[in-house]
């Protein structure tokens, strides 16, 4: 397999693999172009982010400033606004519904490193290896149409939201919540449930 093949299937891959490295810099080429432009460039503003992202929809707003990593991997439904100062580091795929509401500083992570320190750092690691000194995975994340994220919500790797459900503000999201309800925490649980879901 390839790194980025492995990358994308949620095992160990080498981060500094020149197929990462060249990601990266077009990404962070197409970010400061993006986040250079006033608010009401919004031509422009689209058709940087037609390159930057892997897919998006109609009517979608990415305030400023924007980061993500490789950005190829997110994928925007339509109706969709994502609010100043967001963070979404894209190794694997993110995935983004119809009518989501992303509130201001919400960071979306798929990459991730082992607990256990024995694997995580490499042994006898070699600096002229071209390999990372640690090992990393990537799990996708995917928040359904119709969710609201809270100002502030961490949503952690390989999580998945379901459909309509709101993330209460300063949440952080460590594993799947379901459809049509209101969760919040740290970790983030199950509150209540709306929009006429069964108790």
């Amino acid at each position: 397999m390839t790194e980025l093949e492995k990358c994308m299937a949620g095992e160990f891959y080498n981060c500094h693999d020149p197929v990462f490295l060249e990601f990266k810099n077009t990404a962070r080429m197409l970010l400061a172009q993006y986040n250079a432009l006033a608010y009401d460039r919004k031509a422009e503003k689209r058709a940087v982010l037609e390159q930057l992202f892997g897919s998006i929809g109609s009517n979608v707003s990415v305030g400023l400033p924007f980061i993500c990593d490789y950005g190829r991997n997110i994928r925007v439904g339509s109706n969709v606004s994502i609010n100043m100062n967001c963070t979404f580091v894209d190794c694997n795929t993110i995935t983004i519904g119809d009518n989501v509401l992303i509130a201001s500083n919400v960071q979306i992570y798929t990459a991730a490193h082992p607990v256990e320190y024995a694997e995580r750092v490499l042994q006898n690691w070699d600096p002229e290896s071209g390999q990372y000194f640690c090992n990393t995975f990537a799990k996708p994340v995917t928040i359904g149409s119709g969710c609201w994220l809270g100002g502030g919500v961490i949503v952690l790797p390989g999580v998945r939201i379901g459909e309509r459900t709101v993330i209460g503000a300063g949440s952080i999201v460590t594993k799947d919540i379901p459809p049509d309800c209101v969760a919040v925490g740290n970790p983030c649980r199950v509150i209540r449930k709306i929009n006429g879901a069964a108790k």
